[in-house]
């Protein structure tokens, strides 16, 4: 049977998800690996953080990488439509660490290999029983028809909601000090970047796992 692997926000967090990464019990050819999104800013690694990133689809057969709003962000910075936004979100760190990186020929900081896979993002993506997305869906409204705004930066009117979603929903985005479970989903971001774990689910069984 397919086990799923889903990982919150990183931010940054270079250290902990190598640390994560090695404590996962997951088959990399069969197994299913879901990244729930905002990989850069606020922490000090994000450029390690994306290269880890890109390797490991090399690695694992079957892996996801969702888009966050901070993805989102640069790359509306990177295109010139809001470069404030970005830099108010702790976008300044990822722009260092990407600067320490650059070669003399390189046009702008990001090289295009990174580039492409913030690119290559999606916003949700569906299995047989779950649903994942970056930071929730709005109630009553068919998956097709969710605002991408809303799958990047909702977060109470999704969270306080009992609402049946027809899957069980995993998510990131806001911050909790430990996994929130409740019927009709599940928080996986705890943090990371704040000083507290990152954190991984493994699927169907609800197992945890943190670094």
């Amino acid at each position: 049977m397919e086990k799923i692997f889903a990982i919150g926000d990183i931010h940054g967090s270079a250290d902990k998800l190598f640390a994560l990464m090695d404590r996962l019990d997951m088959d990399p050819g069969h197994d299913l690996l879901v990244f729930i999104g905002d990989y850069i800013d606020r922490g000090p690694f994000s450029y390690d953080v994306v290269e880890y990133l890109i390797d490991l689809k090399r690695r694992v057969e079957k892996v996801v990488f969702l888009k966050g709003n901070h993805e989102d962000m640069l790359l509306k910075y990177l295109s010139g439509h809001d470069r404030f936004t970005y830099l108010m979100n702790g976008g300044q760190s990822t722009l260092d660490s990407y600067l320490k990186r650059k070669k003399p020929d390189q046009r702008h900081p990001v090289p295009a290999a990174h580039l492409a896979f913030f690119e290559s993002l999606v916003l949700y993506h569906e299995t047989k029983d779950f649903l994942f997305v970056h930071a929730g869906f709005k109630k009553k409204v068919p998956l097709d028809r969710q605002d991408p705004q809303d799958l990047l930066w909702i977060r109470s009117e999704f969270i306080d909601s009992d609402y049946d979603f027809g899957k069980r929903v995993v998510f990131g985005h806001t911050p909790f000090r430990k996994p929130l479970v409740m019927p009709n989903k599940i928080g996986i971001d705890t943090g990371a970047v704040y000083g507290n774990k990152l954190t991984c689910v493994k699927l169907p069984d609800m197992v945890f796992f943190q670094a």
